[in-house]
């Protein structure tokens, strides 16, 4: 074997072993964040987003204010005993909805522009995907500032995909460059 033959067998020897103890590891969290994003990728088509009702069409100065609907949407989250704490309100000029999604639970309601009456309640079982996909999940059931968990599993699973990559490039293209110097 030629010199610059062993030296490419040694540095596929060495990313092989990279590559095993990286992808041991982290394989459960590449199949979940896969499994996750193929959902996430087809989450109205396969009814994980709540479809978007229509309220009455009227011109936007006709429609009730903003703090209305939101008075409207926190009323409604306590009398089933959720917290009223809203994270967005979506205006849909179109459909003459607000769609309101809530902090602490999943819930979502369209509430018509025009009158305030609540036309949809639905479960957005897509943001419970997108934070298991994003690893969020966990800060959002303990409770914790700034996603410090979210964090640390989208840096470790980011730089493990970079030296899967890296080693994966490597294992593919040192046996042709090992057959090539041979002849």
């Amino acid at each position: 074997m030629k010199p610059k033959s062993s030296n490419l067998a040694v540095s596929t020897r060495l990313y092989r072993k990279l590559h095993k103890w990286v992808a041991i590891p982290l394989l459960l969290f590449f199949l979940l964040i896969g499994v996750t994003g193929l959902l996430l990728g087809w989450k109205k088509q396969i009814g994980l987003l709540p479809s978007t009702k229509k309220g009455e069409l009227a011109p936007s100065a006709q429609w009730i204010s903003l703090d209305s609907i939101q008075h409207i949407a926190q009323d409604y989250a306590q009398t089933k005993g959720e917290s009223p704490e809203i994270d967005r309100i979506d205006v849909r000029p179109q459909k003459g909805v607000a769609k309101i999604v809530f902090v602490n639970h999943f819930t979502e309601l369209q509430i018509d522009c025009t009158n305030g009456k609540i036309v949809s309640e639905s479960r957005r079982n897509s943001d419970i995907i997108e934070k298991v996909h994003d690893g969020s999940i966990i800060d959002f059931l303990v409770k914790t500032e700034n996603d410090p968990i979210k964090l640390v599993y989208t840096s470790l699973l980011g730089i493990g995909l970079i030296l899967l990559t890296i080693s994966g490039s490597f294992l593919w293209y040192n046996p042709i460059r090992m057959r090539k110097s041979k002849i």
